[in-house]
């Protein structure tokens, strides 16, 4: 038994989660060795609205002892974003040592993707998740005054650097492909060529992985003019976030793409979410789109053990996209939030009757 700790969050959170839910439980159905339980957990920005807290002051030592969690979207007009992230997604990442964000972007049957190429993409964005960029080191000074300033420091450390790019090799080398280091050490003169630097020293140890650095600019172009040339992209936090995003897009909409926050080491529980923000403005309306949700609880399966049950989730959401009245509007279709769902549990159920599970 797995015990899944539930937050759908704000906006279309809930409309997904509960679609993911519903096809995790129809996957469950299908084998024997798979069973989840769920804790919902109503930390929010109305909570924050409520109480002046995104969740309790015990939030972190509540999850301690949950396998996985499953997340939908966090933010709401009238929360500042800084308050939501540092509030809530930022202390889960960073307590329970989640360096690894893995967002995979891939073409999926029937979505137009609006890059020429993306087709046929199938790559993987490997972003450090607890240091660089995103760091807390810096300050305010002089606010108000005509000469206020502010300073914000990144924060990159040699474990840190090298334990998210060997995880990427790691990757590579099992996808039997490529990896792309994301730098810009021409104009970032001290964190970037450190970078640079542990990234060559960790390749040693793969030598049969074949990889290449590009600069943060010219990588954003690549992915526009050659996405399907691209396999595993390892990047800092901050050119991770925009990278992902961006690939998502590529291949035809925010609304498939997953994430995963890795504790590799499985010492604490790992934290799954869609890409895609809360939309407060179509919230409710059965209009979003909840494959990015099924794909995340999908890489939650895999990253608790079962492989086969997430491969089996992932083709009835292909089958899914396939079929123009199975998917939501934002890919060209007429379904409804609900309506998808219903198709992909539909799916899971025919599938393993065809596949004899």
């Amino acid at each position: 038994m797995h015990r899944i700790a539930v937050i759908p969050g704000d906006g279309i959170g809930h409309d997904v989660i509960a679609v993911a839910r519903s096809v995790l439980d129809a996957v469950a159905g299908a084998y024997d060795d798979l069973a989840l339980e769920y804790d919902e957990l109503d930390w929010s920005c109305q909570r924050y609205a409520e109480t002046g807290s995104m969740m309790p002051e015990d939030g972190i030592d509540t999850l301690r002892s949950f396998d996985a969690i499953l997340l939908g979207a966090v933010g709401w007009p009238g929360v500042p974003d800084h308050v939501s992230l540092w509030g809530l997604l930022i202390p889960i990442r960073r307590a329970f040592r989640q360096f690894a964000n893995v967002r995979p972007a891939r073409g999926m049957p029937g979505v137009a993707a609006p890059v020429r190429g993306a087709d046929d993409m199938d790559l993987v964005v490997v972003r450090e998740n607890v240091e660089g960029e995103y760091s807390e080191i810096g300050g305010r000074l002089n606010r108000g005054f005509s000469d206020e300033m502010a300073v914000q420091e990144a924060v990159f450390t040699r474990v840190g650097v090298d334990r998210i790019v060997r995880f990427a090799f790691d990757l590579a080398r099992e996808r039997g492909g490529h990896l792309t280091s994301a730098t810009k050490s021409n104009g970032i003169v001290h964190t970037m060529p450190f970078w640079d630097e542990r990234v060559r020293e960790v390749a040693e140890d793969y030598r049969d992985v074949e990889w290449n650095q590009l600069h943060i600019d010219a990588l954003a172009a690549r992915v526009v003019s050659d996405p399907a040339g691209l396999d595993v992209i390892v990047a800092s936090n901050l050119f991770g976030d925009i990278l992902s995003d961006l690939t998502a897009a590529s291949a035809g909409s925010l609304g498939v793409a997953p994430s995963a926050n890795l504790d590799p080491t499985c010492e604490h529980p790992s934290m799954f979410e869609p890409v895609h923000g809360s939309a407060p403005d179509i919230a409710g309306q059965g209009v979003a789109n909840p494959v990015a949700a099924v794909w995340s609880a999908a890489m939650m399966l895999d990253h608790l053990g079962h492989a086969e049950a997430s491969a089996h989730m992932m083709r009835a959401v292909e089958a899914s996209l396939a079929d123009p009245d199975t998917r939501t509007r934002d890919l060209g279709g007429t379904a409804s939030t609900e309506e998808a769902g219903a198709a992909i549990v539909g799916l899971v159920a025919d599938l393993a009757h065809s596949s004899g599970d």
